[in-house]
């Protein structure tokens, strides 16, 4: 019996999974939350339960082949599909990079400063400097890993992520000291 493909909509967190999916071969859902850790997830964060309801619905749409182990923990194991590496080669593909989020508590925090107490914005600042320092230092040992440690893709968002965090750590430090 064939199974009919159902056209689903794609979400971040979709091409999140066929990507990775696409780079590991296989993966497991808690392969894919460990790698997400290890990568995206300096950088992107969302609710990481996601990664457990998305490969069924890709494979539900043809995007992914499940397969499960057949003793054992009966792990659900996915593959990409021929029409999975489609959506992700348009997606890749697309010029559109959507709009950029930059959802950071500390900012929101910042924007009502007005409303709270004398030297909450204060002891925001050195709590954020410390936060970002700390996330600068996670990427400097990401960054001082061999070459072949990292695929390039990842390695020039790494770049980014560190320029970010001396740039937020910087904010933060001169925040404070005003």
């Amino acid at each position: 019996m064939m199974k009919t493909m159902v056209e689903i909509a794609l979400t971040p967190v979709s091409y999140l999974v066929l990507g990775e999916v696409a780079r590991r071969g296989s993966a497991t859902p808690y392969d894919l939350k460990v790698s997400v850790a290890e990568s995206v997830g300096n950088y992107w964060s969302f609710p990481h339960a996601q990664l457990y309801k998305e490969p069924p619905r890709l494979a539900a749409g043809g995007l992914l082949a499940e397969e499960r182990e057949a003793t054992g923990r009966r792990r659900r194991i996915f593959r990409i599909t021929d029409a999975g590496r489609r959506r992700l080669q348009e997606w890749l593909s697309s010029a559109d990079s959507g709009r950029t989020e930059l959802r950071d508590l500390g900012l929101l925090k910042l924007a009502f400063a007005d409303l709270g107490r004398p030297g909450d914005v204060a002891r925001l600042a050195r709590a954020q400097a410390a936060a970002h320092r700390a996330h600068l230092e996670t990427y400097r040992t990401l960054a001082a890993l061999p070459a072949d440690a990292m695929v390039w893709s990842l390695r020039r968002t790494l770049d980014l992520g560190l320029a970010y965090e001396r740039l937020m750590a910087e904010f933060w430090e001169r925040l404070g000291a005003d």
